[in-house]
């Protein structure tokens, strides 16, 4: 069915300019051209995908389950309402009529253009063997992608990614941590090539390679087998390597078919000028899809090159696009890479190298007469943007040859340097943001014009607002021009709202909202499903305002708390059985070895909490080993959860000479008293039975210190990375009073601390002095507290592990939403 083409707005006499491809380089010449003259005129952006501008670069973090979908995009929808620009999504352009200056989508929709961009970026390269048609094979391109991995990891099996470049590296450590076993396949005798020399190629594999993954390089496949669906990889050596999914991730081809069809000029590329024009002097081309002096691009920063030059040609004042040096900075599998220039060696080139192999670091600076002309480092990439400033400018570099290679603040001031003197130095070009080509002198400006925060600054010129890697430079610059003016910006619970985590809380009791949906509708979150921030903060928050009416949302959990159970870097998972007080019996014992030995788990480790943790187990075998420990009366230890993981205790006047009470059963009282309850933070609780402190009880949340004279109850304390020495509470002479306060203070710190905001920071926010005063002086008050604690444990001490094996919950194979939060470590 063929559409009328869309009407003019009323009144409307500026040239319409439409733009195919609803990408980062379709957009980002849009936003350029905002900037630079934002009335000029009527805008369309029309899209292949039925969703907004995304960061095509963040997919990998998303298939890692580090971000969600939300997280990644650049323009949402008040983007284009905001700026009056009309977008059609998931309604592709098929034809370009040049002689009438109209497009048809394959809807049948016709529009008029007065200037046309066509940013269709590029398209996976699929290799031509046999069976690459099979179902089960795809690319690595796109969200729908994605979501194909998504669905295959949740089946579980075998992958094969085909490609040891960036992309098929970034698959394959996501479908790892996803739990899925992971074989990479790579011609080239090095990985990544392009962007690595031998040396930090083979530190690359190796480091892959102790995380599990199969490295094969110089692999040349030869088909891929299948009856109906993809079953094996079969290598031209005759190696055959089982496959669930094949993941095709050997490069990218330019997107002209659409150009070609319309009859432009196209090489390996549509062919444009330095002003982006292609030979229709009416249609321009920027990104991946375009050959500029015979060459195509695939990283960001020449492209963001080419929007400045396109938008400068469309406002009426045209500079040119000339290409510059690039460096590629990047985060492979979690691990640091950087390279720029030729660092393949020749005449008159020196190679001066830092090779650290225990601590995986890897220098390698090459220098021609004095200047520096390519570099790769490996494991430890701070100076990279100081070498390719170098670079860039040509410098000599003889006079500090001899500390090269240890970096820029060895370099420029002997190794005691401050670390912002470094940033300092960079000259105004030197590039800042590589995902988004923002140099120095940019974000000075962006600052100088009003950002004072890293969030302004993300706003204003993109600057730290992909990847991330570059934020402690952003914020060195903030602070090297702004001194102490630098603003914190507004604790908002999330981006998906104004409101704070206070706010909200007092909003959700102050209008009974009883649902997500209800607080997002009322409240006017700026996105219809929320974000993996906000989703499971409102989930707690409803848990503890309303405790046996709010039905829990699992998917609005972390993954360790859906699974219950802990996911390691291999994609299996822990798991640790409740042992009250630290006590065990044979009887547990026993069923925890024949865990052990009935699901092959490869160890079993005593943990600090005086837990026993079992690791290796399979995703598919989680419900029978919560039966079987269940069957021996063992319940979640909840290690997973934001939520009371253990008591600690030792075992006091029962048994030791020193001991002044029983700490250890006042440790099992505890524990019986307060276990399976949900919290803003993981929650870690000890009782020692005299001063010597043999529990550590003062760097726990809520430790119990044992005296002749009764016990002594201290807050606050952390062990983590962050050491925090408890404060005491107070003293209380038995242990009934010992057990009010614990749970007195358990359920204020339940009711105000924020999601996510561990009893050590939420003390120093709010003072001891006010925790003792809503626990201390009012007795009455005190034992409220307690009373709404332990009714809400009438309805948190169901075993979840029951729960699961019994198959009463959500199926632990049930996909996940778009939503679901960043899937935890620990």
């Amino acid at each position: 069915m063929k559409h009328e083409p869309i009407a003019v707005p009323p009144g409307d006499t500026r040239d319409h300019l439409i733009v195919i491809g609803n990408g980062m380089a379709g957009c980002r010449a849009v936003e350029e051209l905002l900037a630079r003259d934002p009335a000029r005129y009527r805008v369309t952006i029309i899209g292949a995908e039925p969703l907004v501008n995304y960061n095509r670069i963040m997919l990998s973090p998303v298939l890692a389950g580090e971000k969600t979908f939300d997280e990644i995009v650049l323009n949402g929808f008040d983007w284009y309402a905001d700026n009056g620009i009309t977008l059609l999504s998931g309604d592709p352009v098929v034809a370009i009529d040049r002689a009438a200056r109209t497009v048809t989508s394959r809807s049948g929709l016709v529009l008029d253009y007065d200037r046309l961009l066509i940013a269709t970026g590029s398209d996976p390269f699929i290799i031509p063997v046999p069976g690459k048609d099979l179902p089960g094979v795809i690319g690595f391109r796109d969200m729908k992608d994605v979501d194909h991995m998504l669905a295959a990891a949740e089946r579980g099996g075998s992958a094969v990614v085909i490609g040891g470049g960036l992309l098929g590296l970034e698959a394959a450590h996501g479908l790892s941590l996803r739990g899925m076993t992971v074989t990479v396949l790579h011609i080239m005798p090095t990985l990544m090539e392009r962007q690595l020399d031998e040396a930090a190629g083979w530190l690359l594999k190796t480091a892959l390679e102790a995380r599990g993954q199969t490295i094969l390089t110089g692999a040349d496949t030869a088909e891929i087998v299948g009856d109906g669906r993809v079953e094996a990889v079969r290598l031209k050596d005759g190696t055959t390597i089982p496959a669930d999914l094949v993941v095709m991730a050997v490069g990218i081809r330019p997107s002209v078919a659409l150009a070609r069809e319309a009859g432009l000029d196209i090489g390996r590329g549509i062919r444009v000028d330095d002003h982006m024009v292609t030979s229709d002097p009416a249609i321009l081309a920027v990104g991946e899809c375009v050959e500029h002096d015979g060459q195509v691009y695939g990283l960001v920063a020449p492209l963001w090159d080419m929007c400045r030059a396109l938008a400068d040609g469309l406002a009426g004042r045209p500079s040119g696009y000339r290409p510059a040096p690039t460096s590629t900075k990047l985060k492979v599998a979690g691990l640091d890479v950087f390279s720029a220039g030729d660092f393949s060696g020749g005449d008159g080139a020196e190679d001066i190298v830092l090779r650290d192999a225990s601590r995986g670091i890897y220098k390698r600076v090459v220098v021609k007469e004095d200047r520096i002309v390519g570099a790769v480092l490996y494991g430890d990439t701070a100076d990279g943007n100081w070498y390719f400033d170098l670079l860039k400018k040509g410098e000599s570099v003889g006079d500090i040859r001899d500390v090269l290679i240890f970096g820029q603040a060895f370099a420029q001031g002997g190794g005691q340097a401050d670390p912002r003197a470094a940033v300092a130095a960079l000259s105004d070009e030197a590039e800042i943001c590589g995902c988004n080509g923002v140099s120095k002198g940019r974000v000075l400006a962006c600052i100088d014009g009003g950002a004072h925060s890293l969030d302004a600054v993300r706003s204003g010129c993109k600057a730290s607002a992909s990847c991330g890697s570059c934020t402690g430079i952003v914020e060195s610059l903030l602070a090297l021009r702004l001194g102490g003016e630098v603003e914190a910006g507004p604790k908002t619970l999330c981006k998906c709202t104004t409101f704070g985590h206070d706010d909200v809380r007092r909003e959700i009791v102050a209008q009974a909202m009883r649902s997500i949906p209800e607080v997002m509708q009322k409240l006017h979150w700026a996105t219809p499903d929320g974000c993996s921030s906000c989703r499971p903060a409102l989930n707690y928050y409803l848990l503890c305002a309303l405790p046996g009416d709010y039905i829990d949302d699992q998917q609005s959990r972390f993954v360790n708390e859906r699974m219950h159970a802990n996911i390691q870097k291999d994609g299996t998972y822990s798991v640790v059985p409740r042992m009250w007080g630290g006590l065990t019996s044979p009887k547990e014992l026993r069923a925890i070895a024949d865990v052990v030995e009935k699901y092959n788990a490869p160890m079993v480790k005593v943990t600090g909490g005086q837990r026993l943790d079992i690791f290796g187990i399979r995703k598919e075998d989680l419900p029978a080993v919560w039966a079987d420990l269940n069957a021996a009366g063992m319940v979640s230890g909840h290690a997973y959860g934001k939520s009371l993981r253990t008591v600690k205790t030792c075992v006091g006047s029962e048994w030791c000479r020193f001991g002044t009470q029983d700490s250890t059963g006042l440790g099992v009282k505890i524990e019986r008293s307060t276990w399976g309850s949900w919290m803003p933070h993981k929650f870690k609780i000890a009782v020692s039975g005299c001063p010597r402190n043999c529990a550590e009880a003062t760097i726990k949340d809520f430790g119990v210190v044992c005296v002749d004279s009764g016990y002594e109850l201290h807050v606050g304390g952390n062990g983590g990375i962050r050491v925090r020495a408890t404060d005491l509470l107070c003293k209380v002479a038995t242990e009934g009073e010992a057990l009010e306060m614990c749970a007195a203070f358990i359920q204020l710190y339940r009711e105000e601390a924020r999601y996510l905001e561990r009893t050590a920071p939420w003390i120093e926010r709010v003072g001891l002095a006010y925790v003792q005063s809503r626990l201390l002086p009012d007795a009455a008050a005190r034992a409220a507290l307690a009373g709404r604690f332990f009714y809400s444990q009438r309805f948190s001490q169901d075993d979840p592990w029951a729960a699961r094996a019994a198959g009463d919950a959500q199926d632990i194979h049930a996909p996940m939403a778009r939503f679901t939060p960043v899937e935890e470590m620990a």
